[in-house]
């Protein structure tokens, strides 16, 4: 079998966007089947543009799992294949050093000679086999935050404590659906009806989040969890990205008072600005996005926005200190 082809667009009834399902799913413990929790024996794949991968490294970085687990990082440019896939352009001789492959999709190759769908970021790779043995995001960041609670550093934040668990996998589930994953239902739609219903469900979500974040820090009061980490990969992206390219632009992050002091209270924090490519993201999305309704259009490359606000002062700390 071969990877899927840039042409084949995940379309669904009425021109909307249907998100492919993830293949490696597996569970790390000890029973058979699962992955085991070992140091050093995983390599994390990501690209600075995705949400989905920058999640799992920011939680990565603020875990202390960082010392544990390597990092390849791949080209925010697509490579001009005839098949989507990653590239590792950024390296010596474009080859990933640790893995000694060019591009994700041979990970996924690895693992499944079969697998015909698109190689996706993240990808957590046994260094050994040099095979994919996850890629589910949706819960990538569980397992850090649970399965692999006995290396990370010391004094590392709970981001996904039990007393909260129902109530941050619920509050995950409705961003997931309507702002993180929203947004590209909207850039991808193939109809106007299909644009519509994701511009409509984008911002009433966002009107709704504004309103929450006006009484407390985080999105669960005053502890940061699994929950912040989510909302802000796709805030994060908002007006550098998805506002243009997307065609989300009824209102940018910047427009919300709450929820753009809360982003730049994210982004100021060890683990999230560190690990955020402005450039990247912009490089990705108008020159590289692989749905497209015009293959052949000329795509500019935006000079703007002013990156630099991120780093004033957003005044949460103050006004929700206990």
């Amino acid at each position: 079998m071969e990877l899927k082809r840039a042409n084949d667009a995940e379309i669904g009834k009425k021109g909307r966007f249907v998100r492919q399902n993830n293949q490696f799913i597996a569970t790390f413990g000890q029973e058979e089947g699962q992955l085991p929790v070992e140091a050093n024996k995983y390599r994390l794949l990501w690209a600075p543009v995705c949400p989905w991968a920058h999640r799992a490294v920011i939680v990565r970085s603020v875990l202390g799992l960082d010392k544990v687990i390597s990092l390849g990082t791949a080209d925010p440019i697509r490579p001009k294949l005839d098949h989507i896939d990653w590239a590792f352009t950024l390296d010596e001789n474009d080859v990933d050093p640790v893995l000694g492959i060019h591009y994700i999709g041979e990970a996924y190759l690895n693992a499944d000679p079969t697998y015909d769908k698109r190689p996706t970021v993240p990808a957590l790779v046994d260094i050994e086999t040099k095979k994919v043995v996850e890629n589910d995001y949706h819960n990538l960041t569980y397992y850090f935050e649970r399965d692999w609670k006995e290396l990370h550093k010391a004094g590392a934040p709970d981001l996904f404590p039990e007393e909260l668990e129902e109530e941050i996998r619920e509050l995950n589930d409705i961003i997931f659906h309507d702002i993180n994953n929203g947004v590209y239902k909207a850039g991808f739609a193939r109809s106007q009806e299909a644009y519509e219903e994701a511009y409509n469900a984008v911002f009433d979500r966002l009107d709704w989040l504004e309103e929450r974040l006006s009484q407390q820090r985080y999105l669960h009061g005053n502890q940061l969890t699994d929950s912040d980490v989510r909302l802000y990969t796709t805030l994060a992206r908002f007006d550098v990205a998805y506002y243009g390219a997307f065609h989300v632009n009824k209102r940018r992050l910047i427009d919300y008072p709450n929820l753009w002091a809360y982003a730049r209270d994210l982004y100021q924090t060890p683990g999230f600005g560190d690990t955020t490519d402005f450039d990247g993201i912009k490089k990705h999305y108008f020159l590289s996005t692989h749905i497209d309704t015009t293959e052949e259009k000329i795509k500019i490359l935006p000079k703007g926005p002013d990156t630099s606000i991120w780093l004033e002062p957003s005044g949460r700390a103050e006004k929700f200190h206990n």
